[in-house]
């Protein structure tokens, strides 16, 4: 059997703008669903069940996840060619993105950040290599380069002692192991208050929902299960996080195999997921609990929260948590049963490429259109 197609392992900065691009980018953009696809893959999770969180094929999935092997998070921006010839080459380019990013001090100018009209006037007077550029041009290539004024900001890393450890040993039960293999997570706080989010509407006459300024119905969170294996997902609402509940939830996961053979646990390095009971439980039923590092909740391969926000809570005004919660129940249950079985997906894939085989047509290549023959001469 061929290897599974599985992207590579993130650094903590990759994680960290993976991260960023899918919880504040605009739903439904390459760039999200992209790195939606190489967060959940570097995850553990099987490309089939990929391309149904993205709604997306699978070769394109695949396909994702080779090119962040070879190119690294560039993959998250397709590249056009095309127009006149350049004026500035390839070497300027680099020496002016370099430049923009030193600091101006290092280079003996008296002031601590660059401005447009300031850079281009330092690199038209620069004795060493001058380069004549106009700013509107000079801010394209910035951009186009992926530079731009920025706020300083503080960044977290993970500093466990065994993160190394910790990430191989999820990949290498979620490679080979995925049957046996689950993940925990809890998802929240949800908050009963009108949810902006996106729908069908005429033109100009956007949905409007109420304004509200007393919220009594507190917080809630739902501590959801994901099967690596058959791509189920269940869970149930609690009103706080404790060791308690994720015993309970421990305890239906272990319930989902009853034959008693070991099973494999993937979850968050949270205090109410390592209590004394948890651990005893685990222990004595055949349970090993994978924790994930310390600030690298991304190898939770438990990525199918965002459909469950996009499609419950996203445009929606419930009336309290009963409702919020039936509505989550009913989206589950709809999310479970029209996800299809990865052997059905293999063999539609394998029908696939026998037709394409037949009618000699590469994967991604436009169908090749038969010129008319010419009556013979007379």
């Amino acid at each position: 059997m061929a290897e599974r197609v599985r992207a590579r392992r993130l650094s903590d900065e990759e994680g960290r703008q993976l991260q960023q691009i899918a919880r504040r980018g605009k739903h439904g953009s390459v760039r999200v669903r992209r790195a939606l696809i190489i967060m959940a893959s570097a995850s553990g999770t099987p490309a089939p069940a990929i391309a149904r969180l993205v709604q997306a094929d699978e070769d394109t999935v695949r396909q994702v996840i080779h090119r962040f092997n070879e190119i690294g998070l560039a993959c998250l921006d397709p590249r056009w060619a095309g127009g006149r010839p350049r004026r500035i080459s390839r070497d300027e380019t680099a020496y002016i993105v370099a430049t923009g990013l030193t600091r101006p001090e290092k280079l003996g100018m008296p002031f601590t950040r660059w401005s447009v009209r300031k850079l281009a006037d330092y690199l038209a007077a620069n004795p060493v290599r001058m380069v004549t550029i106009g700013r509107e041009r000079l801010r394209q290539i910035q951009r186009r380069q992926k530079v731009s004024f920025q706020r300083t900001r503080t960044w977290k890393e993970s500093t466990d002692p065994e993160r190394e450890g910790k990430l191989d040993r999820i990949e290498a039960i979620t490679t080979a192991f995925p049957e046996p293999c689950f993940a925990f997570d809890q998802f929240g706080p949800l908050s009963i208050r009108p949810h902006h989010g996106g729908a069908w509407a005429r033109w100009c006459e956007s949905i409007r929902l109420p304004a509200t300024y007393r919220r009594t119905h507190g917080i809630r969170y739902f501590h959801g299960c994901y099967s690596l294996g058959d791509d189920q997902l269940w869970g149930v609402t609690r009103r706080r996080k404790g060791g308690d509940h994720t015993l309970a939830a421990l305890k239906t996961i272990r319930a989902t195999r009853p034959d008693g053979a070991p099973i494999y646990v993937i979850l968050y390095n949270l205090s109410a997921n390592k209590t004394a009971p948890i651990l005893a439980w685990a222990k004595k039923h055949k349970v090993e609990l994978c924790f994930t590092p310390t600030n690298a909740s991304r190898a939770n391969p438990i990525s199918q929260f965002g459909p469950l926000r996009t499609f419950t809570n996203s445009g929606s005004n419930h009336r309290n948590h009963t409702v919020l919660a039936a509505a989550m129940q009913n989206y589950l249950r709809w999310r479970n049963k029209n996800a299809r079985h990865s052997d059905v997906l293999a063999a539609q894939r394998r029908e696939r490429a026998r037709i394409r085989s037949e009618h000699q047509r590469r994967r991604g290549r436009p169908k090749t259109t038969r010129q008319p023959t010419l009556p013979a001469a007379a």
